[in-house]
This record gives C-alpha cells, structure tokens and sequence, in this order.
C-alpha cells in the first residue's frame, strides 16, 4: 500500500528536485563550453599591424571549409577515381592480359579493397575505410560483368543479370553484417536485392513469376528487412524500395482487374491486390504508418470491387465499389488493432468521396436542367433533361447518394468507445484507472481542455459535424435526381421538387443542430430556384409554385432569428416580385404597364418595415423592395408618361418611408431624387417649352419648406432644404436654354442664377452657391459658345498651340498660389451649411 504524502509535502519535495536539476543542468553547460572551446582550432598569432594602422591587431581570416569537410571531399575523390581506373581497366585494357593475368588482377584488386577497411576500421579511419569499402563494392560489380564475358558469354543477359544481382545482394549483406561500423554496404544490399525477381520476370523462363508478383514479393522482402534490421539508413532505404516495388505492382494490379472482362479473369489481380493489401497492413501494424493501412484499405476495395465490376452491368459499377468500401468502414468495430483503423477509415472516406463526385454531375444536370425553360416561358414543356437513357441506367445516381448519406449518417451517431484511453509502451489503447496513479504520475491533476482525450474529443466532434451536413446535403441530392432518373411528367416532377425543397425549409428551421439547419437551408434554397425555374414551363404551375414558395419562406422566417431570418424573409420578397411580375405577364400587360405591377413590391416592404421598425430583418427587406422598383425603371422607359408616374410613385414610397426617423437621412434624398426626376420626365414628355411655369411653383413651395426646416433645425443640410426645391426649377430651365435659339431665357437664367449664387455667397449657404453657380457658368458657356467658335475659326492655326503654351507656363508659373486659392476655397465651402 503506497502513502500519497500531503499536497503541501509533495510540492515542497518537487520544488527541491528541480532545483538539483537546475544546479546539475549549469555543471553540464559549463562543462560542455569548456569542452568546445577545447576542440576549436587555436588561432596563429597575427603579423603585427602595419604603423599607422588604427587596428592593434590583425583578425584571422574565417575558414571557408571545416576539416571533416576536406577529408571527406578526399576520400570521395580518391575512391571515385579509383572506380573510374578500375572501369576503364576492365572494359578497356582487358584484352591485353590473358585469362589468367585478368582473373589474377582483378581478384587480388577486389580482395584488397574489401579487406582493407578491416585494417583501417581497426586504427580508426573509419571514413577512409567507408570509401575503400565502396570502391570494393564497385569491383564486385566488374568481376560479375567480367565473368559474363569470359566465363559465361552465351548466357542470357536477363537471366545471368538476376542470379548476379541476388548473388551481390547476398555479398554485400554478409560484408555489411561483417564489418557493421560501414554504413554503405547494408543499403546498396537493400539497392540490388530489388533486382533478381522483377528481372527474372522479364525473362522468357516458363517458371518466371509475372511481374507484379515480382515486384510484389520483392515489396515484401523490404517490408521484412524495415521490420527486422536497425539501421535507420537500411529502413529509408527499404522503405523506399517497398513503397516503389508495392506501387508498380499495385498499379499493374489494378490496371488488369479494371480491363477484366470476366470474373475469372479479375480473380487473379483481386488475390495480387489482397496479398499486397496483408503485406501493407503487416508494415502499418508494425510501424504505426497511418498511410501504409490507407493503401491496404484501397487495394482491398479495388481487389474485391473489381470482382463485383465484372458481375453487374455498367452503370453499377461505382456502387459495387462502394459497397466494398462501406464493408471496409466497417472494420471500425472489429477488433483490429488501433493504429490500422484510421487509414483503414481514410480509404473508405477516399472511395465515397469518388463515388460521391461520380454521382454528383447528374444531381448538377437535374438542378440546372430546368434553366432551360428561360427560352421558352409557358411554351408547355417538361422543363427536364432529356438524357436519352433509361431508368436502369441512370438509377445507380440516386442509389450511390443514398448509399453516401446513410453511411455519413451512421458516422455522424458514431461515438468512440476508447476517447479516454491513452496508449501503453507496447503500442496498444489500453484505460488509465485513477487508482493506478501514484504520486509520480499527473493522474490527479484535473483535466485540462489541452489534454489527449479532450483533443480527441474535439476532433471526434469535428467529423460527427461534418458527417451530419453530408448526411443531409447527399440525401438532399438523391432526392432532386428522382424527377430525371424516372421521367415522370412536369406535373409530377414540379410537384416532386417542390416538395423536396419544402421539406429541407422545414428542416432547417425546426432542427437545433445549427450545421445541419445551415446545410438544410442551404439546400432549400437552391431547390427553391431550380423548382421555380422548371414551374416556368406553364402557367399554372409558375404561380401555385411561386405562391407557395413566398408563403413557406415567409412563415419560416417567422421561426427563425438573426442572419437566416433576414435571408428567408429577402428570398420571400424576391420572389413576390417575380410572382408580381408573372402576374402582369398573365394579364396580357404591356412592359412600362408590368412596371406598375411590380411597384407593389416595394410598397408593401415599405409598409412591412413601418411594422418591424427596428427589426433586424426591416432593412435587408426594404432593400430587396427597392431592387424591385429599380427593376421597374427600364421596363417603364419605353413610355415617358408610365415613367414618370413610376418615379413618382417611387418618391411617394421614399417619402412615406423619410417619415421613420431611422430611415430619414437615405430615404428623404431619395424622396427628392425621384420627384425631381419626375417632374423633369413629365415635363419633356408633354413637350412644354417653358418648364417654368409648372416648376417654378413647386419650387416656391419647396424652398418655403425649406425655410421653415432650418427654422426648425438650424444644424439641417441646406442641400436637404434647398437643393430639391432650387433643381426642380434651375435645371429644367438650363436644358430649355440650350435648346434656345432666342436670348430672353438664358437672359433671365442667367439672372436668376446670379441672385441665388449672391443669396449663397451672402448667407453661405453651399447647396445655394454651389448649385446656382453651376449653372449660371453653364448659361454662359451657351451664350458665349458660337462667338468662340468664330473667333477660333478667323485666328491663325498656329496661334491656338502658342496661346495654349502660355497659359500652361501662367498656369506652371502660380501653380503654387492657385493651390493656396483653391485649399482656401474648399474651406470657405466646408464652413458653409
């Protein structure tokens, strides 16, 4: 029985350990300096400075290159040029020599290099033993070339190349094993150990193994030597070698169970892709690998799916692929080893997702499809894709989704049993029991957020999440390809989508899981597009299912809150506007008549945002009115009186929504706009030559009001009092002017524009001296036009470029002063109100 001591004793006894370490830790440091600056290289005394020189002492030059670094440059050199020479000996001079001089030179040169590094390892060189170990190494190649050409010439080439490849392999492992402070033989073993079978594969020997068992078996014998040898340089190696020798036969595997016509004849790769599939999860058990169990998890899926190919018709391919992976995820609740099952899951997560994107361009076909009824509105057709296919065809789409969403579904109620275990020393999950914990372990502490489980926990959360939205938006699609998988009629598939997208609205506002409302409403709306647009191909259909689409999203915008609020409410209003718009369509209306119609829109968001003040969803609402009505501005253009009565009335919805104090600043210049553009609108409709006398009064009464509003609010805008009354009168009368050939109207503009700008000036008012002043300088241009145009016409032509010259150097010359002027102006405007 072991005695916890108290919190306070356990802490005091912790503080006074580290402690010693600390102490033991600066000893450490200082012993390991002290040795450093033993190993550095003392520097020679420096010539003494040159008289004069402001340095006492000359610094010494910085090597450029470490003594370790020259010394294996050397050895490199040396034992490449040595292979060079013993090349070069054997493939040129050989035929000098007779048999028995070569066999003598070249066995002596070979048992020299090899048994050299034994002598060097012993005194310690173990770098220069390295290099004349691998050019031994370089020799037991040329005495296996040189045999062949001696001693075996009729041999095959393939053939003498694999029992030559296997017999170095062999060689060069027990050299490696015999001399273990050499780093480079066991790695070059690795190296041509992946030569015998493929090449004997390649041969035309009946007993040849086909070459992706070749490289398969080859593949294994790596996986064995990462398993069983400790050099780390031996397992980059072998796990290089295993990972290209397992892919070229994976890959030749695959290819064959792909092009097999038969199941006979996709049996052969299914039993090569298993084999290599144990192989893979052999090596991920052993090395915790992640991604090696993520290639077993595919080979088994494309072994057995291959099978499955050959037994059903075309188009169910993908699902029978499917299938094996959904028994794959499966082996989640077997009892595999831990370490196996996430790449086991990553590769049946790989294989739905491809089946998902084959799956997916016919639900792409059945939404979009319907925006072909765009060129024929109320023409009576179907509104659906005509694929040519039949129902057998096109039913492993929907199938495929399903299969997607349920197997999502069953993740997303997936829970790990195993969250709170940790891992032992031998690699497996095993419970951390609180009565196990005793004073040395951190077992009592509390939980923090960062702890193993919680992170596995969040994670854990993370995919239950995604694999909810999934679930959702994959059934979703299944749904929608129903109408084009079995070629109902229009009726049918308008209802059909309508109810689809009814359903998914009303998910999303009743769910409280806020992924899956975000994924339902997501969907629901691209449903409700794609079922207005196949409505379009009759008439009734296009005004029961837009009805019925602005009811449903009006009312589900009533359960629900916040951004989704304000977005089912603008999706409501868009389509009243459409509605209203198909509305005057049905009537018979013409364009600028429809744009009336479609007022209604923004009237009613106007009076529903009188209703919801404050609301948050008040604005979004109102503005997708007013898209309304800046719809109905271009079909009303064709007819000048329908268009100024659309302006007009789009100013009395402005003003009516000016009155809201919160909405005053925007709608009350918009208010003015729309009169003022009215008017102007009206007046050139009816062709009246003198505008004056039908604005002019309203111009009175606007500056009155005017008058009155900064009485009553000294700090309000005089473009806000006077700007709309002033432009009611001034710019009609200037378009008249330039229109007239007589002088008593720019005469009396021109006057007229002169007392407000004056008026402006004296009570620095802006909008008065800005606007007046705009125009009377617009008068006068018009006045002053043709002579300029005369005397520009008598002046020489070179006398135009010369006078523009001047008045650039004038302009150069005061540049600085006119800046001045103008800042000053610019803040003498400011200050006025």
């Amino acid at each position: 029985m072991e005695n916890v001591p108290p919190p306070a004793e356990e802490l005091a006894t912790l503080d006074r350990e580290l402690r010693q370490l600390e102490a033991r830790r600066a000893q450490l440091l200082a012993r390991r300096a002290w040795l450093l600056a033993a190993l550095r290289p003392a520097a020679p005394f420096a010539a003494p400075p040159p008289a004069g020189s402001g340095r006492p002492f000359a610094a010494p030059a910085p090597a450029e290159t470490s003594p370790p670094g020259v010394q294996n440059l050397l050895l490199t050199l040396g034992g490449l040029l040595l292979a060079i020479a013993a090349i070069a000996f054997t493939l040129v001079s050989w035929g000098e020599m007779g048999i028995g001089g070569r066999s003598a030179v070249l066995g002596a040169v070979t048992v020299a290099a090899l048994g050299t590094p034994v002598v060097l390892l012993r005194k310690g060189l173990s770098a220069t033993a390295e290099s004349v170990g691998v050019l031994g190494l370089v020799l037991t190649v040329l005495d296996a070339y040189a045999l062949h050409r001696v001693g075996l010439p009729e041999t095959d080439g393939l053939g003498y190349s694999a029992l030559a490849s296997a017999a170095l392999a062999t060689v060069w492992s027990s050299y490696g094993l015999a001399l273990p402070r050499l780093r480079t033989p066991l790695p070059a073993a690795v190296v041509a150990a992946q030569l015998p079978l493929p090449l004997w594969a390649l041969t035309a020997d009946a007993a040849a193994p086909p070459i992706e068992w070749a490289l398969l078996l080859t593949a294994a014998l790596d996986v064995a030597v990462v398993l069983w040898t400790r050099p780390a340089a031996v397992k980059v190696v072998a796990w290089t070698a295993a990972a290209t020798t397992g892919g070229g036969a994976l890959l030749t595997g695959v290819l064959r169970s792909l092009t097999a016509d038969d199941a006979a004849a996709a049996a052969g790769p299914a039993v090569l892709l298993t084999v290599a599939a144990a192989v893979a999860l052999l090596a991920a058990w052993r090395t915790s690998a992640a991604w090696v169990s993520a290639v077993a998890g595919l080979a088994l899926v494309a072994g057995v799916g291959g099978v499955v190919r050959t037994a059903v018709p075309g188009g169910w391919a993908v699902l029978g692929y499917l299938l094996c992976a959904v028994v794959l995820l499966g082996a989640v609740r077997t009892p595999l080893p831990r370490r196996l099952l996430p790449g086991l899951a990553g590769a049946a997560a790989a294989v739905h997702a491809a089946a998902l994107l084959a799956a997916l361009p016919l639900t792409a076909l059945a939404l979009a499809g319907p925006a072909t009824t765009l060129t024929g509105i109320w023409s009576g057709g179907s509104g659906l894709p005509d694929l040519n296919a039949t129902t057998t065809t096109l039913l492993p789409a929907p199938l495929t989704l399903l299969t997607v969403a349920a197997v999502l579904a069953v993740v997303a109620r997936y829970r790990d049993d195993a969250s709170d275990r940790r891992p032992d020393e031998a690699g497996q999950d095993s419970p951390v029991p609180p009565a196990a914990a005793g004073p040395g372990t951190a077992a009592w502490l509390p939980r923090t957020p960062w702890s193993p489980a919680a992170v596995r926990r969040a994670h854990g959360d993370r995919i239950r999440a995604a694999a909810r939205c999934g679930a959702v938006a994959t059934a979703w699609a299944a749904a929608v390809t129903v109408p084009v998988v079995s070629g109902t009629g229009h009726s049918a598939a308008v209802a059909w989508q309508l109810i689809v997208t009814l359903g998914v609205l009303a998910l999303s506002t009743t769910v409280r899981l806020r992924d899956v409302s975000v994924t339902a409403l997501v969907c629901g709306l691209g449903g409700s597009v794609s079922v207005a647009l196949l409505s379009l191909a009759t008439r009734p259909a296009t005004f029961v299912v837009l009805g019925v689409l602005v009811g449903t999203l009006a009312l589900a915008s009533l359960r629900t809150k916040g951004p989704v609020q304000a977005l089912l409410a603008c999706t409501a209003t868009f389509y009243a506007a459409v509605l209203a718009g198909a509305g005057a369509a049905a009537l018979g209306l013409p364009a600028h008549h429809a744009a009336l119609v479609l007022l209604t829109v923004p009237a009613a968001t106007a009076v529903l945002g009188a209703v919801l003040r404050r609301h948050p969803a008040a604005l979004p609402v109102e503005i997708t009115g007013a898209a309304a009505a800046l719809v109905a501005l271009p079909l009303a253009s064709g007819d000048a009186p329908t268009l100024a009565l659309v302006l007009a009335l789009c100013g009395v919805v402005a003003a009516g929504t000016a009155v809201r104090e919160e909405r005053r600043p925007v709608a009350g210049h918009l208010a003015a706009v729309c009169f003022v553009a009215a008017t102007w609108v009206r007046l050139a409709a009816s062709d009246v030559t003198s505008p004056e006398a039908y604005t002019l009064p309203v111009t009175a009464a606007a500056l009155a009001l005017g008058v009155l509003r900064r009485r009553k609010d000294p700090q309000a805008s005089s473009w806000t009092a006077y700007g709309p009354g002033l432009a009611a009168t001034l710019v009609p009368s200037l378009v008249a002017a330039w229109g007239d050939e007589h002088w008593l109207r720019p005469l009396l503009l021109g006057l007229a524009a002169l007392a407000v700008t004056l008026a402006g000036a004296r009570l620095k008012l802006q909008a008065l001296l800005v606007l007046s002043g705009a125009v009377l300088a617009l008068d006068a241009l018009h006045e002053l036009a043709p002579y300029v145009a005369q005397v520009v016409g008598a002046l020489p032509r070179w006398l135009p470029p010369a006078l523009v010259g001047l008045l650039l150097l004038g302009v150069g010359a005061t540049y600085e002063q006119r800046l001045r002027d103008a800042r000053r102006l610019r803040e003498s405007l400011s200050r006025m109100r």
